[in-house]
């Protein structure tokens, strides 16, 4: 087996929406499951370096970008995907009980929270 190859640690954070199953992080990438339960959102937020895709695997769910001029709905059903680059402000509510993949570099901290209905408004600390 080469260097660095084989079975890896796979962590959960809870979460005040549900939690979040963090199955690989490299210096190259992240992959995650997020668990979003019925009614809850996550942050409105950006990110300064994290450039992330998400994969809606199971339920639905309103995604919300800023484009200049506020949220926008863009509603997501299973098998669709959504890119977010840095600086892209979004979040995501779920409409019914969600499994969320997600693909990104590895900047875990790298959160801004304009608002959140969880009190954790501000800027991620390691």
């Amino acid at each position: 087996m080469k260097p660095g190859s084989g079975l890896t640690d796979v962590r959960v954070v809870p979460k005040p929406w549900g939690h979040e199953v963090i199955w690989a992080h490299t210096e190259l990438y992240v992959g995650k499951v997020l668990h979003i339960k019925a009614g809850h959102a996550l942050s409105v937020q950006y990110h300064n370096q994290k450039d992330e895709t998400i994969h809606l695997l199971r339920g639905e769910m309103i995604y919300r970008i800023d484009e200049g001029d506020g949220l926008k709905d863009f509603p997501l059903k299973a098998g669709q995907s959504f890119r977010n680059t840095p600086g892209q402000i979004h979040m995501m509510e779920a409409v019914t009980d969600c499994d969320v993949l997600e693909a990104s570099t590895p900047h875990l901290d790298d959160v801004v929270r304009l608002t959140d209905k969880y009190g954790r408004e501000g800027t991620s600390k390691p």
